[in-house]
C-alpha cells in the first residue's frame, strides 16, 4: 500500500505540473524532459539489469554444488529446502537483480541533459592548444563520457563484488578462516572476465584523463603546465599501455585460471599508478620547474591568458585611453548636460525604505526592491527609479490570515511607484512620476492594467475566478474588487482537477470549497525565479528581476546565463570558468507568460539548448520594441567580468606571471560601513559619442592602492547593447579613486562638522552611493547624505556632497555643489524642475531667496540695495545655523558686493 500512496503522489505531481506548462504552452518542453529523463534511467536499468542477471546467473550452479549434503537436510527439515531448485533460485537473482538495478541506476535519470548535448552540442569554433580539441569537445562531449564511464565502471564493479562473494563462500576446497587470503579456485575464469573488462574501463579512463588534465587546477595557472605536459602525460600514456597489457594477460587467465596472474595484474597497476601518476611528476616539478618556472610555463600562461579572456567575453572589449583632464568649466559642463539632468541622487537602499514609507499606502504592499532605468518622461531621456508595490500575505492581520482571504481574495499587488532620480522635493524626498492607487501617472507615461500577479514574493498559490470578489485596491475606509480577466493559471474545470491540486498543496479546502467555480484558476509558481527555474533549469539566473512599463502593462525582466566550468584552460571564478547573457526572461505580471529571447546567439551553449528546445526560445527580433528599450547590461555580469578584467588585463605572461599590475574593484562608504563598490547604472555621454546613452559603470583602482586607474562601463542602449568598454586613465596622472575621495570627505572640517552634529541631534547619516561620473574628459564625483531620524523610517536627502580635484564641497542640492566648485555661470546648464528643491542642477525659487546661479538684476536705488542686503544677511545667517559654511561664505561674499555698491553710490551722491 505504501508503494502504491508513493506512485500515486508521484503521478499526481507529474499530471499538474504537466498542466502547469501545458497552461503556458510549453507542454513540449515538458515532455522532452520526461522522456529524456525516462529514457536515460530506463536504458541505464535495462543494461545494468541484463548484465549483473546474466552474470550471476552463471554464478547458479556454483550456488546448488555448493550445498553439502548436511545443509540440504537440514533445510529440508525445516521447510526452506523446496526453495533451492533451480527454478527458484533463478527467480530470485531474477528480482534481485531488478530491485539492485533499479536503485543503483536511479542517478542515471539526472544525467538526461549531459546526453541531451552529447547528441546536439553545438561546436566554439576555438581549439585549445594541447589535444586540438574543440572547447564544445570538453564542454559537451567529455561530461558525457566520463558519466558514462563511472556508470559502466559501477555496473561492473558491482557484478564483479556480487560474483566474488558468491565463488568465495561456495569453494569447497578452502578453510573458512583462510578464505580471505586468495582467489577462489572456482569461477576464476569469469572472475578474469570480469577483471579484464573492468581493467579495459581503467584503461579508458586514462584517456578520459588525459583530456581532463585541460581542467588542470595543480600549475601556476589553470589548465596543464609544464608538469602536465611533460610528465603527467606521458605518464597517462605508460599507465593507459600497462592497464592494455593487463587486460591481454587477464583475458589469457580465463583459459588459465592461474589466481597468481590476477595478484601480479593489481599490483604491478597499484605500483605503476604510484610511481607514474604521483612520484615523477612531484620530481619533475620540483627539480626541473621550479628552477626555471616562468621560463617553462610561459606559453602555458599565454595560453591561459587568451582562453580565459574569451570565455568570459574579454578579447572583443575596446579599450581606450580617458584623459583624466584636470580642467573642467560651465562650458563643459554645459555639453554634458544630459549626464548632469540624470545624476541618481537617490541611493536604491534608503529610497526603498523611502517607497514604503509614502508609496506602501497599507501594511500589506510591499516595495520588495527598487531598481534602475530609463524611460521617456515628458519627451525627455530619464533615468528613473522604480518599484512594483506586491502584495506580502504575511503582512496582514492575524485575524484576516483566513484561507479566503490568504487564497482567494487577497491575490496580488498593485501598480507600481516611479521617480527621476535627479529629482528631489522641497523636503528632501523623491518627486514621483507614478504614484498612489489608483497609480497616478504623469511624464506622459500610461498604465491600463497595474494589478501584479506574479513577482517577486508571491510564492503561495492563489484561486482565481471565484465566487468571492478579489481585493483590488483600497478606496479611503473601502476597498474596490475585482475579478480576473487574464490566462494566467490553470483551469479547475473538474472535480478529478481539484482533487489532484488538493493532493498536491495538501490543501483539502479546494476540494470542498463551494467558491470555486469551473471558470477559477489556480495560480502557482508566482514567484519569478520559481517560475523560470521550473521551466528552464539549466540556465543560470540573476537574482535580481526588474519591472518594466511597456504599453500600459507591466513586465519583468530577468537575465539568463548559459554559464560552465569546463571550458579549457579559462580560469574558474566562483566555480565557473565560462559566462554568457545569452538570454532574457520576460515575464508577464498580470497573465503569467514567460518569454525566453536569445539575446546572444553566437552563444554555442544557447545554441546547443535551443535545438533541445526549439520551443522554449524566442530570437531577438521577435521581441516586442517597447520591451527592448529598456534591455539592461546586467550587474552580475559586469561584475563578474570585472573581478577577471582586474587580473587578465595583463595580457603580457611575464607582467601576468609576477603579478605587477594588478587591479582591484575599489571600496567605497556606505553609512557607516566600508564595501567594496557596486556596478551602478548613468546615463553619460561616452567620449566621441553624440547623445548620452545608459551604461552600466564600475572603476578600478591598483591593487592595494586607491587611486583610481580604469573604469569599465557596458552599454544598454540600441544596437551598442552588449558591448563592453573599458577606459584607462593616464598613469602618469593621480586620479582620486572613490575611498580617497570618502577620505578628503572625512577630513573636510566643515562637512564632518555639519555630519556629526546631525548625528548627536537624534538623527543618522547615511551616506550613499559615491558615483564616479566621467564627465567632458575628466571625473565628477558625487555623493548623497540622507537624514533619517531614530524614531522614523523615512531618510530625506539633505545634501549632495560633489568632489573635483583636490576640492570636496556639501550644498543642498547639485547645482549649488557645483556653483561652488565652479563659481557662477551664465544661464541654466540644465532644465528647471516644476517642482522641488532639487534636480540635477535647479533649485526652486522661495519668497525672498534668489535661485542660485540665475543671473540678478543690480539693484538701483539705495532701497533696493538696502533691502537686498537685508535678505542676503538673512541667508547667511539661516546658513551659519545649518551648519552650511559654504553657503554662508558665498552669502556674505555677495552681501559684501551689495554694500560697496552701497557706499560707492552714497560716495556719488555726495
Amino acid at each position: 500500500m505504501f508503494l502504491v500512496f508513493l506512485i500515486g503522489i508521484w503521478v499526481t505531481n507529474l499530471y499538474t505540473d504537466w498542466l502547469w506548462f501545458q497552461n503556458l504552452g510549453y507542454e513540449a518542453v515538458f515532455m522532452k524532459v520526461f522522456l529524456s529523463r525516462w529514457g536515460v534511467r530506463l536504458a541505464a536499468w535495462l543494461l545494468f539489469f541484463l548484465f549483473l542477471y546474466i552474470n550471476l546467473l552463471f554464478t547458479r550452479k556454483a550456488l546448488l554444488v555448493s550445498l553439502n549434503s548436511g545443509l540440504r537436510g537440514q533445510l529440508a527439515l525445516s521447510g526452506l529446502g523446496r526453495f533451492l531448485t533451480p527454478e527458484k533460485i533463478t527467480l530470485f537473482l531474477l528480482v534481485a537483480c531488478l530491485v539492485a538495478s533499479f536503485f543503483f541506476s536511479a542517478y542515471m535519470g539526472s544525467m538526461w541533459m549531459p546526453v541531451q548535448q552529447f547528441m546536439e552540442g553545438m561546436e566554439f569554433g576555438i581549439k585549445e592548444p594541447i589535444f586540438q580539441k574543440d572547447a564544445s569537445f570538453y564542454i559537451f562531449q567529455l561530461p558525457f563520457w566520463r558519466s558514462l564511464y563511472t556508470y559502466l565502471q559501477t555496473m561492473t564493479f558491482l557484478t564483479l563484488l556480487s560474483t566474488g562473494i558468491i565463488y568465495f563462500l561456495s569453494n569447497p576446497a578452502v578453510e573458512v578462516g583462510n578464505r580471505f587470503f586468495f582467489i577462489p579456485q572456482r569461477g576464476q575464469g569469469h572472475l578474469s572476465f570480469l577483471l579484464a573488462l573492468s581493467f579495459l574501463f581503467k584503461a579508458w579512463d586514462y584517456r578520459l584523463k588525459m583530456y581532463e588534465l585541460l581542467l588542470s587546477p595543480e600549475g601556476v595557472t589553470f589548465g596543464p603546465g609544464y608538469t602536465d605536459v611533460h610528465a603527467r602525460l606521458p605518464a597517462l600514456w605508460i599507465l593507459l599501455f600497462l592497464t592494455a597489457a593487463i587486460v591481454a594477460m587477464l583475458i589469457v587467465n580465463i583459459f588459465r585460471r592461474q589466481t597468481r596472474l590476477i595478484l601480479i595484474s593489481i599490483g604491478l597497476l597499484i605500483g605503476a599508478s604510484l610511481l607514474a601518476g604521483s612520484v615523477y611528476p612531484a620530481l619533475v616539478q620540483q627539480f626541473r620547474v621550479r628552477p626555471n618556472e616562468f621560463v617553462l610555463e610561459r606559453p602555458f600562461l599565454e595560453h591561459n591568458i587568451a582562453l580565459t579572456r574569451k570565455a568570459f567575453g574579454l578579447d572583443d572589449m575596446h579599450v581606450k585611453m580617458y584623459p583624466a583632464s584636470t580642467e573642467l568649466s560651465w562650458d563643459g559642463l554645459e555639453d554634458n548636460g544630459g549626464t548632469l539632468d540624470n545624476v541618481r541622487l537617490w541611493d536604491y537602499r534608503p529610497l526603498r525604505q523611502t517607497y514604503n514609507q509614502l508609496q506602501g499606502i497599507k501594511p500589506y504592499y510591499e516595495f520588495v526592491d527598487v531598481d534602475t532605468d530609463r524611460y521617456i518622461v515628458d519627451g525627455e531621456y530619464r533615468q528613473v527609479m522604480l518599484s512594483a508595490r506586491e502584495l506580502n500575505q504575511e503582512k496582514l492581520p492575524s485575524q484576516a490570515r483566513t484561507w479566503v482571504n490568504l487564497r482567494l481574495q487577497y491575490t496580488h499587488g498593485y501598480g507600481l511607484a516611479m521617480n527621476p532620480v535627479a529629482r528631489v522635493s522641497a523636503q528632501g524626498l523623491p518627486v514621483f512620476t507614478i504614484q498612489g492607487i489608483p497609480p497616478a501617472l504623469s511624464g506622459g507615461l500610461e498604465l491600463d492594467r497595474p494589478e501584479i500577479y506574479y513577482g517577486e514574493i508571491s510564492s503561495d498559490y492563489v484561486v482565481v475566478n471565484t465566487k468571492t470578489q478579489e481585493f483590488n485596491y483600497p478606496v479611503g475606509d473601502t476597498n474596490a474588487f475585482t475579478h480576473y480577466e487574464g490566462k494566467g493559471g490553470v483551469l479547475l474545470n473538474s472535480f478529478g482537477r481539484r482533487l489532484l491540486y488538493a493532493l498536491k498543496f495538501s490543501d483539502y479546502n479546494l476540494l470542498l470549497s463551494g467558491e470555486i467555480t469551473p471558470q477559477s484558476r489556480i495560480m502557482f509558481n508566482r514567484r519569478i525565479l520559481s517560475r523560470v527555474s521550473t521551466l528552464a533549469p539549466f540556465l543560470q539566473y540573476d537574482d535580481d528581476p526588474y519591472l518594466v512599463l511597456s504599453e500600459g502593462r507591466l513586465f519583468w525582466i530577468l537575465d539568463a546565463y548559459t554559464v560552465t566550468n569546463k571550458f579549457p584552460y579559462s580560469q574558474p571564478y566562483s566555480g565557473l570558468n565560462y559566462m554568457r547573457n545569452s538570454v532574457k526572461a520576460v515575464i508577464d505580471a498580470y497573465h503569467g507568460d514567460v518569454y525566453f529571447y536569445i539575446v546572444d546567439p553566437e552563444d554555442p551553449i544557447i545554441r546547443t539548448y535551443s535545438r533541445i528546445f526549439p520551443a522554449l526560445f524566442k530570437e531577438m527580433e521577435e521581441m516586442p520594441e517597447g520591451i527592448s528599450r529598456h534591455l539592461r547590461y546586467p550587474e552580475m555580469l559586469l561584475s563578474t567580468q570585472a573581478r577577471v578584467f582586474s587580473t587578465y588585463h595583463m595580457t603580457d605572461p611575464n607582467v601576468f606571471y609576477n603579478r605587477e599590475d594588478l587591479w582591484q574593484i575599489p571600496n567605497e562608504k556606505y553609512g557607516d560601513s566600508v564595501q567594496v563598490m557596486e556596478p551602478y547604472y548613468s546615463i553619460l555621454q561616452l567620449p566621441g559619442e553624440e547623445e548620452p546613452e545608459f551604461l552600466l559603470i564600475l572603476p578600478f583602482t591598483p591593487s592595494n592602492r586607491d587611486n583610481m586607474i580604469a573604469w569599465m562601463a557596458g552599454r544598454s542602449d540600441g544596437d551598442n547593447y552588449g558591448e563592453l568598454l573599458v577606459y584607462l586613465f593616464p598613469k602618469e596622472r593621480v586620479v582620486f579613486g572613490p575611498m580617497q575621495i570618502e577620505t578628503r570627505i572625512d577630513q573636510d572640517t566643515l562637512i564632518s562638522e555639519q555630519l556629526s552634529l546631525w548625528d548627536q541631534r537624534g538623527s543618522h547619516v547615511l551616506r550613499g552611493n559615491l558615483l564616479v561620473l566621467p564627465v567632458d574628459d575628466t571625473v565628477l564625483y558625487v555623493e548623497p547624505v540622507f537624514l533619517q531620524a531614530e524614531q522614523s523610517e523615512l531618510p530625506e536627502l539633505a545634501r549632495v556632497i560633489v568632489g573635483f580635484q583636490e576640492t570636496v564641497v556639501m550644498e543642498p542640492t547639485l547645482e549649488e555643489a557645483l556653483l561652488s566648485i565652479f563659481g557662477p555661470r551664465e544661464g541654466p546648464v540644465g532644465e528647471v524642475p516644476p517642482e522641488g528643491t532639487g534636480s540635477g542642477l535647479s533649485g526652486a525659487e522661495e519668497p525672498g531667496i534668489v535661485e542660485p546661479g540665475k543671473e540678478q538684476e543690480v539693484p538701483s536705488t539705495v532701497a533696493d540695495l538696502a533691502r537686498r542686503a537685508q535678505v542676503l544677511f538673512q541667508q547667511a545667517r539661516e546658513s551659519q545655523r545649518q551648519g552650511d559654511w559654504a553657503g554662508y561664505g558665498r552669502f556674505l561674499t555677495e552681501l559684501e558686493g551689495v554694500l560697496e555698491e552701497l557706499v560707492r553710490i552714497s560716495d556719488s551722491n555726495n
